[in-house]
């Protein structure tokens, strides 16, 4: 394990704005009478089960169910304490990122749960095709914390911020912290490779 950075995901502690990170990938936030419930569809198990594992450390109620298409969905109870995050992401009827974000170290590491994964020596992080708006602000966002990406896959492809270089790897790696106990988890993980 490698030095970690002062504001380590491992070391931050966790609150309810951190689950912005879920809103940066293709996390939705729902509004209704009983509060807002944050979820997002993942593609494989590991990454529901350390969802809820990161969500239920910021003391939201956390549950998985499955989508219509058989895919895992992670995601909170209704809870009142989460429409202020909702209310920041929302513009009209569209997710829209809040201008200046900056992501938390713990928001970070979920969004790398959420819709990370490896492509060669670099590193993608998943958007939500469906908030194409999101797209380029979020790309600002990470420059904000020193991870200068490039926005790739928006045409026809999935969409994702593109992660490249030993010195942003590297930095990635310090703010989100180590891998998820999941075994799966370590080949999706971000990680310095060939330099």
């Amino acid at each position: 394990m490698g030095q970690l950075s002062f504001f380590s995901a491992q070391i931050d502690q966790p609150a309810y704005d951190d689950l912005a990170g879920l809103l940066a990938a293709q996390g939705q936030a729902v509004r209704s009478d009983s509060g807002t419930r944050v979820s997002v569809v993942v593609g494989e198990m590991w990454r529901a089960n350390a969802l809820t594992q990161e969500m239920a450390a910021t003391g939201a109620g956390t549950e998985i169910v499955t989508s219509d298409e058989g895919n895992p969905i992670a995601r909170t109870a209704h809870s009142h304490q989460l429409d202020e995050l909702h209310r920041r992401w929302t513009s009209g009827a569209v997710k829209a990122m809040p201008a200046g974000w900056v992501p938390s170290p713990r928001a970070l590491r979920l969004w790398t749960i959420a819709a990370g994964e490896r492509d060669g020596e670099r590193y993608l992080l998943g958007l939500d095709a469906r908030a194409p708006d999101t797209h380029a602000p979020l790309a600002t966002a990470l420059m904000r914390v020193g991870v200068a990406p490039t926005l790739v896959g928006t045409r026809g492809t999935s969409p994702a911020l593109r992660i490249a270089g030993k010195r942003r790897l590297t930095h990635l790696l310090e703010y989100v912290g180590d891998p998820p106990p999941e075994p799966e988890a370590d080949s999706h993980w971000p990680a310095v490779l060939g330099f």
